[in-house]
């Protein structure tokens, strides 16, 4: 088939874009697809012109939008591909909107009853009011420890730690430069899993074996750099999971991918504390995808290799679409 790879962006994860976008039109082509490489600028501009992108686009089989953060994994690139009638791999316009934003994210997980990190959303002038935002957290019984994250966006640009007034402060300004929504979560002690979840051509939807981080432990958490550019950063797939746990991870990924609407791929990211009982953290309609990547990483051990991955995505799309 003829396939559209779209990269780059206006979001923060511009470069890791670039990336996944480079290892899948590689990918596709060692599985005999045509491949057209399109590129959105820092400014979110198509590199080569928006009326040559639009008779590209139109052109092709299935579009493969590597997009990561805004602009790209929030529905409008997916709204864009819509009106043009192009058939595209990964989530509809609803799905990613709600995808991306962490905190619509789980209003509708804990309206169906999936259990989630608990924190609290803040906007406005509490931004620039810490301890108004303390009064909050107390009042959801939430303590210090914290992690302040924007509201939207992924590969943990923007996220702090807080462990007092001051720093608490600090990590509102952060992340507030990035997205006027703010989440403020409970810090929790425990294993950090991720699950991979993919559409299948025959309408089946499966899941990878769990893949456990071991983040560098020379940074502060799971961090960007943890994440790009350590490493020291371990990922054990499969993750060593008694049976009991791995079918409650499982069972609750599908529910999640289910629940929210999604379609094609997802990676579902878990903490399991202490007491064994799994908190979803955030979803990603559209994670990170060089071959590295967790999301390729976890088909692996489920004996997909990366371009029998990205051809099985681009052939589910082009089903779709024709049915």
């Amino acid at each position: 088939m003829k396939v559209v790879v779209i990269s780059g962006g206006a979001s923060p994860e511009h470069e890791v874009s670039l990336a996944s976008g480079r290892g899948i039109a590689e990918a596709a082509e060692q599985s005999g697809h045509e491949v057209v490489r399109l590129v959105l600028d820092p400014e979110g501009y198509w590199q080569d012109g928006q009326a040559e992108a639009i008779a590209l686009l139109q052109d092709c089989d299935v579009v493969i939008p590597a997009l990561h953060g805004e602009g790209g994994e929030d529905g409008v690139i997916q709204g864009f591909l819509d009106q043009l009638h192009v058939p595209y791999v990964g989530s509809g316009v609803a799905a990613s909107a709600v995808g991306l934003d962490k905190h619509l994210t789980k209003g509708i997980l804990r309206a169906q009853g999936i259990p989630v990190t608990p924190g609290i959303t803040v906007r406005g002038a509490d931004l620039k009011d810490a301890e108004a935002v303390i009064q909050r957290l107390k009042a959801a019984d939430i303590e210090f420890p914290v992690f302040v994250k924007p509201g939207s966006g992924g590969s943990s640009f923007g996220v702090t730690r807080a462990t007092d007034l001051q720093t608490l402060q600090a990590a509102l300004a952060v992340a507030a430069e990035l997205d006027p929504h703010v989440l403020v979560e409970q810090e929790i002690n425990g294993r950090e899993i991720d699950l991979s979840v993919m559409e299948f051509p025959d309408g089946r939807v499966d899941v990878a074996p769990a893949l456990e981080i071991h983040a560098d432990p020379d940074q502060p958490f799971f961090n960007a750099a943890a994440k790009y550019d350590s490493g020291a950063t371990k990922f054990v797939v499969p993750a060593p999971t008694d049976p009991e746990l791995t079918e409650q991870l499982r069972r609750t990924a599908l529910e999640v991918f289910d629940a929210l609407g999604c379609q094609g791929l997802a990676r579902v990211d878990f903490f399991v504390p202490a007491d064994g009982k799994p908190l979803v953290n955030e979803i990603n309609t559209f994670p990170g995808f060089t071959a590295m990547s967790q999301f390729p990483r976890m088909w692996a051990a489920a004996g997909l290799t990366y371009a029998q991955v990205v051809d099985n995505l681009v052939r589910t799309a082009a089903v779709k679409q024709t049915a």
